[in-house]
């Protein structure tokens, strides 16, 4: 199992004063925590994409180039790439480039994005957003395989055999299916053979085990092998000396957050009582002392069938710099290690 991080390179205000950090300090703090990650050999870092604000994270190619000229082994990928509002041959070639970059070490999850602002900002309606996806993915996936493509569809002007460069150091570069909690998109996945990517923010990790066995299943019924179907999972997730060390530095910026888009969506606001629970044993927080986020890891394993790749998302701790690079370590210390050994020795925890 791969272990690692995603990160939306959040600017969060301090809980008592009001104030945001400078964007400059935050995008230095966002590579170091990057290098820290390749230094304790965790597997992959992540950069999302949003058009917001409260993120620093629109041009995630740009942030993984810099990440890519500082790193030597971390494998780089988008957290996601919101496709729908993109253009598949530019998205291809800035993560090309940055293959280029790293020698062989990109990757892309696409998805259609948790936030609506990157539809009118790029001109699109965000009611056709699922057949904005659809064919997009089905142009990328083109232009991974074929250098010069033939292909038309409704919303980007045709291809007529123009080359489309440059090429990936890699053969061909590694795309998941980033998704949510929508059946369609997971059978979506299945149905083309791509690994999936799936974002759990809160909850439990069972109640994804329907949704996880479409996806295996509509990929069964269309010829790809069982191993070629690889699941991941994204999830809330910081590790301190004790949990109650990793809780206090997690929750004043989750509590900001989830307050913010609350407002947004009509969601009540968030308590720490509902942040415990999900912190707790059967919770999908992966929050905690070491020994508890291994644990919790390896439970997340066996509840969801076997996954390829956990990462972390602690982009609500980041106000916390020094306690975000002690995470970091911890991670790749004392957590990473312990469920490679479990999985090496074929215990899935439970």
């Amino acid at each position: 199992m791969e272990i690692g991080l995603d990160s939306f390179a959040a600017i969060l205000p301090e809980p008592t004063t009001g104030r945001r950090p400078s964007p400059t300090d935050r995008m230095a703090d966002l590579l170091a925590e990057i290098e820290t990650a390749d230094h304790v050999g965790l597997d992959v870092f992540g950069i999302g994409e949003h058009h917001r604000e409260e993120f620093l994270d629109s041009a995630p190619a740009v942030i993984l180039a810099a990440a890519a000229a500082r790193t030597r082994a971390i494998r780089l990928t988008s957290a996601v790439t919101v496709l729908s509002a993109a253009d598949p041959v530019r998205v291809f070639q800035e993560f090309a480039t940055v293959d280029l970059i790293s020698r062989g070490r990109v990757e892309m999850v696409v998805g259609r994005g948790s936030f609506g602002e990157a539809y009118p900002l790029f001109g699109f309606r965000f009611e056709d957003y699922d057949d904005l996806f659809a064919e997009k993915l089905d142009l990328l996936l083109k232009l991974r395989e074929e250098t010069e493509v033939r292909w038309s569809g409704r919303f980007r002007p045709a291809l007529h055999g123009q080359g489309v460069y440059p090429r990936p150091h890699q053969a061909r570069l590694p795309i998941w299916l980033g998704v949510g909690g929508t059946p369609q998109s997971f059978v979506r996945a299945g149905a083309l053979g791509l690994p999936l990517m799936v974002a759990i923010i809160g909850g439990e990790f069972r109640r994804f085990r329907p949704l996880v066995d479409l996806y295996r299943e509509a990929g069964g019924r269309a010829g790809h092998a069982p191993e070629t179907l690889k699941v991941g999972v994204h999830a809330m997730g910081f590790v301190g000396e004790t949990s109650d060390e990793a809780k206090d530095a997690f929750y004043p910026g989750w509590e900001h957050m989830f307050t913010e888009i609350g407002r947004e969506r009509g969601w009540p606001p968030p308590n720490r009582r509902q942040f415990e629970a999900m912190c707790g044993p059967h919770g999908a927080f992966l929050i905690g002392d070491p020994k508890a986020v291994a644990d919790k890891i390896l439970h997340a394993h066996e509840t969801l069938g076997g996954l390829a790749r956990v990462t972390f998302q602690m982009t609500p701790a980041a106000l916390e710099t020094e306690a975000m690079q002690r995470s970091i370590e911890l991670l790749g210390k004392r957590v990473a290690p312990v469920v490679r050994g479990a999985m090496d020795a074929g215990t899935d925890g439970g």
